[in-house]
């Protein structure tokens, strides 16, 4: 069996095991999926956790995880239909829930506490009420509006034009300079006078765009070529070979770069690409790859000037995501540099970050081992990152005519 077999067989067993556990955990409220386990001790987080705690819910982690289940349920639906079923049903409970948060003004926040209150700040002992003004987005906004899309597309269609109507609001505030990046801090237009030009709100939003596509809302889509070029023509830096997160900084984020160059090809996907395009796509992945991968994984933070880490904290998202982004490249290239990120990022993640059993990773890892640090919330990936980053890498081995499934045992 050569690699692609084995990958193949690994991600899709890794994928239906963590629905499993998803599945078999008791939900929070109304509907919401529940993944708040320590992935060091591997005990459930409890009150005394705070923050980190049942009694807090991220509506970040929810729209993840919408997204994650119905595009899995689709996937599961033929290929392990039982599974399909059960993923259906909790979808469609976790669409309601993140409904009901988004119907109270049109927003859905960061983090809520016991009485689904939108709140802010770093500790639960100082957390004060958020603002709420009508106009600003945020990535909690940007990925609730994914994870509806996908869900209503599939189990409500008659509503997808006000779930789409509310993405394109989204879109709307990044161009419009209304879309806050830092949701601990009030959500207000002096905060979002101090945030930099990072690119990351278009990265995300990028990511929705095969999705869009594939549900049949190429009518959406306009946007996703003017992100590709305006991340490029203000980030790119041809001599690193790299993406600045802020024009005329040193830092990059090695991970957002890689995963930019992931949801660029999967929008593109039977789409033609300018040589060009494809050229600095890969650039920046095997440049932020081989820059930024210090072992065990990817570094959080490399410098332009001199291809070298400034934060060497290694989360765990970004491996899957550079498995996405050098499959679909090397599904377009067959360059043995991308193959080789592939096979490299693959063997990191299974060897130093999956747990397994159960089906988790570790959040944070150094040269020394795990790190009790979490990169954005505590509650651990609802199949997003790894999910469908191992869903793309199956779609290409299955494009190359390698079977799925039933190869997982």
């Amino acid at each position: 069996m050569d690699f692609l077999e084995r990958a193949v067989a690994l991600y899709s067993a890794i994928n239906a095991h963590t629905a499993y556990w998803m599945l078999a955990r008791p939900a929070i409220g109304p509907g919401f999926i529940n993944t708040k386990m320590n992935p060091i001790t591997l005990a459930d987080y409890g009150d005394a956790d705070g923050l980190r705690g049942p009694a807090f819910t991220y509506g970040w982690i929810q729209g993840r995880g919408l997204e994650a289940l119905a595009t899995h349920a689709t996937w599961f639906e033929s290929e392990l239909p039982p599974l399909g079923a059960k993923i259906d049903a909790t979808a469609r409970t976790l669409m309601s829930a993140l409904d009901g948060l988004r119907e109270a003004d049109g927003h859905v926040y960061f983090c809520y506490d016991a009485d689904m209150v939108p709140v802010r700040g770093s500790g639960s002992a100082d957390l004060l009420p958020q603002e709420r003004p009508a106009d600003i987005f945020t990535y909690s906004d940007a990925f609730a509006a994914k994870g509806l899309v996908a869900a209503k597309s599939r189990y409500a269609p008659a509503e997808a034009g006000d779930t789409l109507a509310a993405f394109d609001r989204v879109i709307s505030a990044i161009e419009d300079g209304r879309f806050q990046m830092d949701e601990k801090q009030p959500l207000s237009a002096e905060s979002l006078a101090d945030q930099a030009d990072d690119f990351g709100p278009r990265m995300i939003l990028l990511g929705a765009a095969g999705m869009l596509d594939r549900l049949g809302h190429a009518g959406h889509l306009s946007y996703a070529d003017r992100f590709i070029a305006h991340v490029l023509s203000r980030h790119f830096d041809p001599a690193a070979g790299l993406l600045r997160n802020v024009p005329g900084e040193d830092a990059c984020n090695v991970g957002h770069g890689i995963e930019f160059v992931g949801f660029a090809l999967d929008y593109l996907i039977g789409r033609d690409i300018a040589p060009d395009l494809l050229n600095t796509l890969e650039t920046i992945l095997l440049s932020s790859f081989e820059k930024g991968f210090v072992g065990p994984g990817l570094a959080l933070s490399v410098s332009l000037k001199t291809g070298t880490a400034i934060n060497p904290l290694c989360p765990w998202w970004s491996l899957p995501e550079a498995i996405r982004a050098a499959a679909l490249l090397y599904e377009r290239t067959g360059n043995a540099r991308t193959r080789a990120v592939w096979e490299k990022a693959h063997d990191a993640f299974i060897a130093h970050y999956w747990r397994g059993t159960p089906p988790v990773a570790y959040q944070t890892m150094d040269a020394d081992g795990p790190v009790d640090f979490v990169p954005a919330t505590p509650d651990l990936d609802p199949n997003y990152h790894t999910g469908l980053s191992l869903l793309a890498a199956i779609g290409v081995a299955g494009r190359a005519g390698t079977s799925t499934f039933a190869h997982a045992g």
